[in-house]
């Protein structure tokens, strides 16, 4: 369970500011239609953008290669340019290091590559300043001793947890399977052995029943420890790589248990490529907005630290697009580090692989279909030595080769950039028709859909992207959720439209990979 930390100034800003707004187009409007919705106070991570951090990539102070801890406290600014709300941070616990970090040795203590927990207490501080062993859980005790580390984490500061690899929380009972854990099953793929992932089908160490039990008692008690000291609301979030059924038990049963706050979405990564059409992003978005129980948040996870990165799975000219609809859908947007800045998988060489997955099943010829190293290279600060991660040229992985190009300050000071319009994009999701409004989306075309947010009285705001590898050409005009004047608020970078640019209420023309957010009044 990585620890997690809330930028609580982002959150208290976006309040301020929203008020502001709402209260000047309320004035605009009142003597000329409907009488704007009142807008239910959202908590503090229910239209968060969450942004993960691999701590061991992310930025190294003390010249070493690894990134650490202080790292993190010393760009805390970027969270709040980026337009950030949370961050939550890969596992820094004490650890032999075999998969670094997710091989938890001692809950309570910091490993010492990323610092000491009087520098985690630091980056606590800062964050809320800116306001931005094989366990059997069947035993009492080892569940007992589980809240006990979440009362202890909670305690130093941190706002939530993420539940990592939670389907594998419980195996089998030999009780009942006559006293001894039973065998798993073969798959049958003959290419894989023993030792490989798939080889078994993992139908007795995977998704049983009793592990929801879990997730439903630590929902209460962190929601006791909030209600016992008045705190803030202490997040829960589930990752697992399971069926869409199993998936939405995370948020509660029947019975009317509730469970995680959200369980991670990763349809993204799962269920779309670079080979997907319009209608394959329509059905991958309205089946998880289908299945998940009424009244619960939803979220969407781009990329992660176990994936490809995102511009890598589709295509370098998709990067706006996508971080656009990341944060035109409804409810949490999470990006993976880099993915602000559109970085690509770096290459890393048989030599210089240290990936457990990739070492342990791959050898020179075929490494890369099993290697993580290539989403997890350090981020791109700037065109200096190892990309500013480090001052030292030798690194935990190398920096990717293409730095000097994609890096965080050369976007910055460019006219425009992939930051520049994530920066737009995150202030976009304090619009009442993005925080609060209705979502609806369908396909134009075989490549090209829209994604609209609407509420009465309010601006209407869409995204139209073109995902496929032609110049395609699509009649905004079938929504009927559209009217004119519609104008350009953001674009791809490498668009010929720019904000402000008037775009018809009609047929419009888009690049391979082109992206248009467009502001429209209400209808």
């Amino acid at each position: 369970m990585p620890s997690w930390t809330k930028v609580s100034w982002i959150v208290v800003a976006v309040a301020v500011v929203v008020g502001v707004v709402v209260g000047t187009v309320t004035w605009a409007i009142i003597g000329r239609g409907p009488s704007p919705p009142e807008l239910r106070n959202l908590d503090w991570w229910e239209n968060v953008v969450i942004y993960q951090i691999y701590p061991r990539s992310f930025k190294d102070t003390d010249g070493d290669g690894i990134g650490d801890l202080k790292g993190i406290t010393s760009e805390m600014e970027h969270f709040v340019e980026a337009g950030v709300g949370a961050i939550w941070m890969s596992p820094i616990f004490t650890s032999p290091m075999i998969d670094f970090g997710y091989d938890i040795s001692d809950f309570y203590n910091i490993h010492y590559e990323y610092g000491t927990m009087a520098d985690f207490e630091e980056l606590v501080s800062r964050a809320h300043e800116l306001e931005q062993a094989d366990f059997n859980f069947r035993e009492p005790a080892v569940r007992q001793e589980m809240l006990n580390i979440m009362r202890f984490w909670i305690e130093k500061g941190a706002d939530g947890f993420r539940l990592d690899a939670i389907p594998h929380l419980f195996e089998a009972d030999p009780n009942d399977h006559g006293g001894v854990y039973p065998d798993e099953p073969l798959t049958g793929n003959m290419f894989l052995t023993s030792d490989q992932p798939g080889y078994t089908t993992q139908e007795y160490v995977r998704d049983l029943i009793e592990l929801y039990d879990v997730v439903y008692e630590w929902r209460d008690f962190v929601d006791a420890w909030q209600e016992d000291n008045q705190a803030e609301t202490k997040v829960l979030l589930a990752e697992a790589y399971a069926n869409i059924t199993m998936t939405m038990l995370y948020y509660g049963d029947e019975r009317g248990r509730i469970g995680a706050h959200f369980p991670f979405n990763f349809d993204f990564i799962t269920s779309l490529s670079a080979k997907s059409n319009a209608r394959d992003f329509v059905y991958v978005i309205n089946r998880w907005l289908t299945y998940m129980p009424r009244g619960q948040v939803a979220n969407w996870v781009f990329g992660n630290h176990d994936n490809n990165r995102m511009p890598s799975r589709f295509r370098t000219n998709m990067v706006d697009g996508l971080n656009g609809l990341n944060m035109m859908l409804p409810g949490v947007a999470i990006t993976y580090q880099g993915e602000e800045i559109g970085m690509r998988d770096g290459y890393v060489s048989w030599e210089d692989t240290v990936d457990v997955a990739a070492c342990n099943q791959g050898n020179p010829d075929n490494y890369l279909e099993y290697s993580r190293d290539p989403a997890r290279t350090p981020y791109h600060w700037n065109n200096s030595t190892s990309a500013g991660f480090s001052t030292s040229q030798s690194t935990w992985l190398p920096v990717a080769e293409d730095y000097m190009e994609i890096n965080l300050q050369a976007q910055k000071e460019a006219e425009r950039s992939h930051f520049k319009v994530y920066q737009s994009l995150t202030k976009l999701r304090k619009e009442p028709a993005v925080s609060h409004g209705d979502h609806h989306i369908q396909a134009l075309s075989e490549n090209t859909f829209v994604s609209v947010r609407h509420i009465i009285t309010y601006d209407t705001y869409a995204l139209v992207f073109n995902v496929g590898t032609e110049t395609d050409t699509v009649d905004l005009s079938t929504t009927n959720l559209l009217a004119e004047p519609m104008t350009v608020y953001a674009s791809s970078i490498f668009s010929e439209r720019v904000p402000g640019d008037t775009i018809p209420l009609g047929e419009v023309t888009l690049q391979p990979g082109e992206a248009l957010v467009l502001r429209a009044p209400p209808t």
